[in-house]
C-alpha cells in the first residue's frame, strides 16, 4: 500500500511539471519543440546548414543554397538567432517565432522578427519549411538582398595636395596604382561589402589603402523577385565617404627624378627622401611595370662603404687615420682587388673612402671590425629591419657570412648583401642628418596600419654617434669633390658615394651602376642596371637630378 502511495504521488508530480512548464512538451525520444526551435537556430548562428536541414521537414532540394546566398546577397558578417516563443502544439504543429540579428557590412545592424513553424515528422518536431521562414513576407521565388550604393572614391594627393591619380607621370601612376574589378577571390579576401566585379584597387596605394579610399557603401535590405527587381525596401542604412590619402611625394622633386632618368639607356631607379623627417620625395622607375625603386634587390657595391665607414670610425678611427690601399688583398684564399688594380698606398681613410679602395675596406673590416660588429652597424642604418613606408618594400639585408672571404666580401656591399634604393637613400638621408629614420610615403600612423605591416611597427630612429656624423661629413664630400664623382660635376654642397656592384658569373661579370648622396635636406639613391660603374652611369644621373630639384 505504501509503495502504491509514493507511485502515485511521483506521478501527479510529474503531470503537475507538464502542466507548470506550459510550452515543454516532452516526446518519447526526450525532444520538445522548444528543444528543436533552440537546435535549429544554433545551427543557423552558425552556419550549420547540415543541422538545420536534418531539423526540416520536407527541405527544398536547394535548402542550403538558399541560406548561404541569402547569407551572401545580404553580405552578413555575424548573425545570431534566438528563440523568441513557442506556443501550445495543436495536434501535429505549434507556431514559434524567433528574433533575428544580422551585423551587415560596415558594421550595420539589421534586425527583425521571423515566424517558426513546427510540426511533428516521423514522430519528431522538425521546423515547418517555408520561404517565411527566411523572412516573414518572402514570397516563393523572391530573395533578400543588400543593394549597395558606393560613394565616390577619395583621392590620393603629392604633400601639397596635388593629385597623384590625375599625374601624367608614368612612375607617379604607379605609386598611386591602378583600378580594376575584384575577382571573386579578391572579394572574398576583402569580405563584406565586396562582391565579384566591384572597382578595386590593383596594385600600389590604391590597392593598400583600397577600404580607407573606397568608403562604406549605402545598403538597402530589399526584397527582390526572380528577376532582380526590387520588390519591397525592408530597411535602409547611410554610407560612408572615403578618407584620402596623403602622401609625402613632393611634385617638384618628382619631376626632376622622373626628368633626370629620362636619359638613362638601360632599367634605373631614383629614390628621394628629406633627412631630417625619413618623408618618400620621389620614387621613379624606367621603365614601368616593376617598382625597383622598393622592391628591387641588388648587391649595394661600394656604397655600403659609408656603413662599414661608419663602424670603423665608432670604433676609434677618424677620417685623418692612415690605411692601406694597395692594389690587392687575400683574404682566405681569395684575392680581392682595386678597380682597375689602383694603388694609393698609404693614405688617410677619407683619400681611401674617396677613390673607394676595396682592398682598404676587405682588410680592415676583417682584421679590425669582425662580422658581428658590423652588422650591429649595419642594423642601425636600417638593414634587417622592415621597412614599413605605406606601400610594400623590402627590407635591405645583411646576412650571416660563413667565412672571413665572403665577410671580407661584404664589407663593401658584394657577397649576400642586398638592398633596395630607398634602403640606400635612407643611408644617405643618415649620413646627411645624423639619424636612420625609417623611410615613409604616408603619415607615420597611416603607415603602420598598412596591410603590409601585418602587426609590425616602423623602426624607430636611431642616432648615430657623433664622431660618426662628423666622419661621414668629411668622407661623403671627399668622393665628389677629390674622389671617383670628381669629374661628374656635381652642385657645391653635393655629397656622396659611387658604387660599381658586381652581379652574375665569370671573371669580369655585369655591373650594376649606383650613387647615393645629399644635399642639405635631401638625400637620394640612383641606380643603372647593368649600367657600369658609378661614377659613369649613376653619377650623372643624380648630378641632374640634383640641378633640377634645387632649380
Amino acid at each position: 500500500m505504501r509503495r502504491s502511495r509514493v507511485v502515485l504521488v511521483a506521478a501527479i508530480a510529474a503531470v503537475a511539471v507538464l502542466v507548470g512548464a506550459g510550452a515543454v512538451w516532452f516526446l518519447r525520444d526526450g525532444e520538445s519543440p522548444d528543444d528543436t526551435a533552440k537546435r535549429y537556430l544554433a545551427a543557423w548562428t552558425s552556419g550549420d546548414f547540415a543541422a538545420m536541414r536534418a531539423l526540416t521537414a520536407d527541405p527544398p532540394a536547394d535548402f542550403a543554397t538558399r541560406l548561404s546566398r541569402t547569407r551572401d546577397d545580404l553580405g552578413v558578417t555575424r548573425q545570431r538567432y534566438e528563440v523568441a516563443s513557442v506556443g501550445r502544439p495543436k495536434g501535429d504543429t505549434v507556431g514559434g517565432s524567433y528574433s533575428a540579428e544580422l551585423t551587415l557590412a560596415g558594421s550595420r545592424v539589421w534586425k527583425y522578427s521571423g515566424a517558426l513553424p513546427l510540426t511533428k515528422d516521423g514522430g519528431k518536431w522538425r521546423v515547418a519549411w517555408s520561404p517565411q521562414v527566411l523572412y516573414p513576407t518572402l514570397g516563393e521565388g523572391q530573395r533578400l538582398r543588400a543593394a549597395r550604393a558606393w560613394p565616390a572614391r577619395a583621392g590620393i594627393t603629392a604633400a601639397d595636395g596635388s593629385s597623384l591619380t590625375d599625374s601624367a607621370s608614368g612612375s607617379v601612376q604607379q605609386i598611386a596604382g591602378p583600378l580594376g574589378a575584384a575577382s571573386a577571390e579578391t572579394a572574398d579576401k576583402l569580405g563584406a561589402p565586396y562582391r565579384t566585379g566591384d572597382t578595386v584597387g590593383a596594385e600600389g596605394l590604391q590597392k593598400q589603402y583600397e577600404r580607407r579610399l573606397a568608403g562604406t557603401p549605402a545598403l538597402a535590405v530589399q526584397i527582390v523577385g526572380a528577376d532582380g527587381k526590387p520588390v519591397r525596401t525592408l530597411q535602409r542604412f547611410g554610407g560612408a565617404e572615403g578618407e584620402p590619402v596623403k602622401t609625402t611625394i613632393d611634385p617638384k622633386v618628382q619631376r626632376a627624378a622622373g626628368k633626370a632618368l629620362s636619359a638613362a639607356s638601360k632599367p634605373a631607379s631614383l629614390v628621394a627622401v628629406r633627412p631630417s623627417t625619413g618623408e618618400i620625395l620621389a620614387v621613379a622607375n624606367k621603365p614601368g611595370g616593376y617598382n625597383r625603386a622598393l622592391m628591387g634587390r641588388y648587391p649595394p657595391g661600394s656604397t655600403f662603404k659609408v656603413v662599414t665607414a661608419a663602424a670603423l670610425v665608432a670604433d676609434g678611427m677618424d677620417a685623418g687615420t692612415r690605411v692601406g690601399c694597395a692594389a690587392t688583398t687575400t683574404v682566405g684564399g681569395r684575392s680581392f682587388h682595386n678597380y682597375r688594380h689602383e694603388d694609393f698606398g698609404t693614405v688617410p681613410l677619407r683619400e681611401a673612402f674617396a677613390h673607394s679602395c676595396n682592398t682598404t675596406f676587405a682588410r680592415l673590416a676583417v682584421d679590425k671590425l669582425g662580422e658581428k660588429r658590423l652588422a650591429q652597424v649595419a642594423g642601425q642604418f636600417g638593414f634587417n629591419a622592415p621597412i614599413i613606408a605605406g606601400l610594400p618594400a623590402v627590407r635591405a639585408a645583411f646576412p650571416d657570412n660563413k667565412d672571413d672571404t665572403a665577410f671580407a666580401a661584404a664589407s663593401f656591399g658584394q657577397g649576400q648583401v642586398l638592398t633596395s634604393p630607398l634602403n640606400m637613400a635612407s643611408v644617405a638621408a643618415a649620413a646627411a642628418n645624423g639619424t636612420w629614420r625609417s623611410p615613409r610615403l604616408v603619415d607615420p600612423a597611416l603607415a603602420a596600419r598598412a596591410a603590409d605591416a601585418g602587426g609590425r611597427r616602423p623602426e624607430p630612429p636611431h642616432k648615430l654617434e657623433p664622431a660618426v656624423e662628423r666622419a661621414l661629413h668629411s668622407l661623403m664630400p671627399a668622393v665628389v669633390s677629390e674622389g671617383t664623382a670628381a669629374g661628374v660635376g656635381f652642385p657645391s654642397g653635393t655629397a656622396g658615394k659611387t658604387g660599381t656592384a658586381e652581379f652574375g658569373e665569370g671573371e669580369n661579370p655585369p655591373t650594376h651602376a649606383w650613387f647615393i648622396g645629399y644635399r642639405r635636406d635631401l638625400a637620394f639613391a640612383v641606380i643603372v642596371e647593368g649600367g657600369g660603374t658609378g661614377a659613369e652611369a649613376a653619377a650623372p644621373i643624380a648630378s641632374n637630378f640634383l640641378g633640377r630639384a634645387a632649380g
